[in-house]
């Protein structure tokens, strides 16, 4: 392949390496220049260009990505049509993506004009979900390359192992002081893992944690039907010889390793019995956070075998997000109280008012945004910061001569994700955590803000304090600093929600009465409700 810079006449034929722009005139990168474009060139007085010419031998860059692509995917893929040098690989069906690491590193070895990028291997993926991506770095390569590349790729570099586990019983074991809402939440969060692999619970067993209690009711659940097992210990596994394992080994189960080098998810028991899988959970599987559970529990569901070495194999990268209930840091745990400041947030433009500011409307003589300001202030919140950005001057007007700081957001149109960055970002360093409030919300008064504040308790794992109502969430929200870094993330027109299902563990709920966490003032007819009370 030829590279390098030719005359407009002398470029016929060959392929533009850069997008040219002259006066009216603009050539785009990978044009193929002929007669027409020699003389748009001419005319535009561009003396040379930089065209890249096929040889004998060439392949162009979307054959060769394409013919890479095609020998690369195995069961359960697709690929797509190439384009500008590009083929994506994606999954046909649900599964777990299974790699040959081998191959991948082979292909990328053959020569730097060809790259071949995957997923993580035995990533859960869902069908339609992108999972590789062939390029070709130049326009075109040897033909001899590409066909290294596909001879390299040998069968199934990538494939789609479809989940085969459907039918999972579940055993949970209890000592005193285990709740039942424990175990329930973590019958709801195990089932959740079970659904994106189409399995189901077919039945849970509450037992003593003792070995023949435990011994009778896997046996039962193997008696059901369950092609897998899991037992949630009341106590966690210490041994071997510990009351889970014994019980396996009763009923003439195999335990076939214990323990593995990921955090969360160190004390993980797998075992055998017959033909059936049994998972001894480690306390953090009791969590919907990604830990070493659900890194065994999907390759089991696709029908995947999980060998001591590769359980030993999970060390580099097996460090995981920390639980955000466990104190942190470990070594100097720090001491969190209820210094908790407020954010209110006012920098909306009101665009289904249809005009008019509505935080500036009133309600009983005050304005919307002085009345959410006002009740954060007679709370117990330590500090009260008020995001601004549309009609900024207007906002602080209206907030004259309270005790307030202001911050002011640029980029308020891009929706509410950024005042909440703005607001966060403002929290004093000696604050443990911060109550969102909206300026638009004009029933949320200083009690139930207290009430947020008083059920923020860290040292009892309760780091998101929400109100509900008939199982409503709804405004504020309280969160701790912990997850500060995370609500700095946040994008668009986009809240936070989906962090408070992400961390469902760290949800603390407050009951509340009435409407007052679920009004907020966005149309003329809602404002108008309001004013009739």
């Amino acid at each position: 392949m030829k590279f390098g810079p030719a005359s407009p006449e002398d470029a016929i034929g060959g392929v533009t390496v850069h997008t040219l722009r002259q006066g009216p005139l603009v050539l785009k990168k990978g044009t193929t220049i002929g007669p027409a474009e020699v003389e748009a060139l001419t005319r535009a007085g561009i003396k040379d260009l930089v065209v890249v010419r096929m040889e004998a031998g060439d392949v162009s860059e979307d054959v060769a990505a394409a013919s890479i692509a095609l020998a690369i995917g195995g069961e359960g893929i697709h690929v797509e049509r190439a384009f500008t040098g590009r083929a994506n690989l994606f999954a046909a069906r649900p599964g777990l993506l299974a790699v040959d690491r081998a191959a991948v590193d082979r292909i990328n070895n053959i020569d730097e004009a060809i790259t071949f990028a995957t997923l993580a291997a035995y990533k859960p993926v869902v069908e339609g979900e992108m999972v590789g991506t062939v390029k070709i770095i130049p326009f075109g390569v040897e033909g001899n390359l590409r066909d290294a590349a596909v001879k390299a790729a040998g069968k199934d570099v990538l494939r789609i192992a479809p989940y085969v586990i459907k039918r999972v019983g579940i055993v949970s074991t209890l000592l005193p002081g285990l709740s039942s809402k424990v175990v329930d939440k973590t019958l709801r969060v195990t089932a959740d893992r079970l659904e994106p692999a189409g399995a189901k619970i077919i039945a849970e067993r509450r037992v003593q944690h003792d070995e023949p209690a435990l011994s009778a009711a896997i046996k039962e659940l193997l008696g059901l039907g369950a092609e897998l097992v899991i037992v949630f210990g009341a106590s966690a596994i210490a041994d071997r010889r510990d009351v889970i394992p014994a019980a396996v080994t009763e009923i003439g189960g195999e335990i076939e390793h214990f323990g593995m080098p990921v955090d969360p998810g160190n004390l993980l028991l797998i075992a055998r019995a017959g033909s059936v899988p049994v998972l001894g959970a480690p306390g953090c599987a009791r969590s919907p956070v990604e830990n070493g559970f659900d890194w065994v529990l999907m390759r089991l569901l696709a029908g995947i075998k999980v060998t001591r070495s590769e359980l030993m194999g999970m060390g580099v990268g097996g460090l995981l997000m920390e639980i955000v209930t466990r104190p942190q840091p470990r070594a100097k745990p720090e001491i969190e109280g209820n210094n908790v400041a407020a954010i209110v947030l006012a920098a909306g433009r009101s665009t289904r008012m249809g005009g008019p500011n509505k935080l500036l409307a009133e309600l009983d003589g005050k304005k919307l945004v002085r009345i959410a300001t006002e009740q954060a202030l007679a709370s117990k919140a330590s500090e009260v910061i008020v995001v601004t950005g549309h009609q900024t001057e207007l906002v602080e007007q209206a907030l004259r001569g309270l005790k307030v700081r202001f911050v002011k957001n640029p980029d308020f149109a891009g929706g509410i994700a950024s005042s909440v960055k703005a607001g966060i970002a403002a929290v004093s360093e000696a604050s443990d955590g911060a109550v969102v409030c909206l300026g638009d919300m004009p029933l949320i008064d200083a009690g139930l803000i207290d009430r947020l504040i008083d059920g923020f308790a860290p040292d009892r794992g309760n780091l998101i304090v929400v109100p509900v109502s008939d199982g409503r969430r709804g405004n504020p929200v309280l969160w701790s600093r912990r997850f500060f870094k995370e609500l700095m993330t946040l994008d668009g027109d986009i809240g936070a929600r989906h962090l408070i299902t992400r961390h469902t563990e760290a949800v603390a709920e407050v009951l509340v009465d009435g409407e007052g966490a679920f009004l907020d003032i966005d149309t003329p007819q809602a404002l108008e409700a309001a004013r009739r009370g």
